[in-house]
């Protein structure tokens, strides 16, 4: 990975003069947001599980001229939230961009799903959106505003059998992105939600095999009819841009699907 033209001079990259901190930012969509948000200007700060790629990657993008950090971090803890935001502030500065990626799944007939999978989901999907952005409002206030995007998904309007703990978490991620954003708008923060279909990562690999297992048909021809094929995860860093961008200035309180048309059929 090498510094582009954006970063290299020939023109401002579409996050000059930002900070971005991305929870979940080591892996999948949230790796390919870190090195896309650094390639477009922004410095990055890796919020990830200490056992996570976290370290390596950020040592990469410093290898390749980026300015990043690492803050290990379990962002459902608000401890290690505040740790991490201090950590990255230090290091950096005023978090003007936030990317609140970090999620997970859990695939099982509704009947089978515990009290204690209900809690875990919440608290990964839902409790982590709500600390990253409690604890990094402040400074993002104090440095004149900000843009923050959530990671949402086609499965906050469009259901899936076995999901139903994940619909739920991405419903609350949806009302979420829309409540900041009416709540903070006139401190010049915008909030919105990216919300992808089903993506080409090993987390979208691992959910086609648990709904396989309980029947549910996400077979290549499937996919292939409700949109067209499965997502590439610099697809939704690019569409995560955008929104994290001054182009999308007047954009606030919106969700946007990253599906091909999945939830327009």
């Amino acid at each position: 990975m090498t510094p582009s033209s954006t970063t290299a001079g020939m023109r401002p990259g579409r996050l000059a003069g930002k900070i971005a901190l991305i929870s979940g930012g080591a892996g999948g969509c949230g790796r390919a947001a870190s090195e896309l948000f650094a390639r477009e200007g922004a410095k990055i700060a890796i919020a990830d599980l200490p056992h996570s790629d976290g370290e390596a990657l950020a040592d990469t993008l410093r290898c390749a001229g980026y300015e990043a950090v690492f803050a290990a971090a379990d962002v459902s803890n608000e401890a290690d939230v505040a740790a991490a935001v201090g950590t990255a502030s230090a290091a950096l500065g005023p978090i003007t961009v936030l990317f609140n990626h970090a999620g997970t799944l859990i695939v099982k007939p509704f009947l089978e799903t515990t009290a204690d999978d209900w809690d875990r989901l919440m608290t990964i999907n839902v409790r982590s959106m709500f600390l990253m952005t409690r604890a990094v409002l402040p400074g993002m206030i104090a440095a004149g505003g900000g843009a923050i995007v959530c990671t949402s998904s086609i499965s906050a309007v469009a259901a899936t059998p076995g999901e139903v703990l994940y619909d739920t978490t991405k419903g609350a991620c949806h009302m979420f992105a829309r409540a900041i954003a009416v709540e903070y708008r006139d401190r010049k923060i915008r909030c919105n939600a990216v919300c992808p279909g089903f993506i080409k990562t090993a987390h979208g690999e691992r959910e086609l095999e648990l709904l396989t297992s309980i029947g549910v048909d996400v077979s290549e021809a499937a996919i292939a009819a409700q949109q067209g094929r499965m997502c590439r995860p610099e697809e939704v860093a690019q569409a995560a841009l955008f929104l994290a961008s001054d182009e999308a200035s007047f954009i606030s309180g919106t969700h946007l699907f990253v599906d091909n048309g999945f939830t327009a059929i």
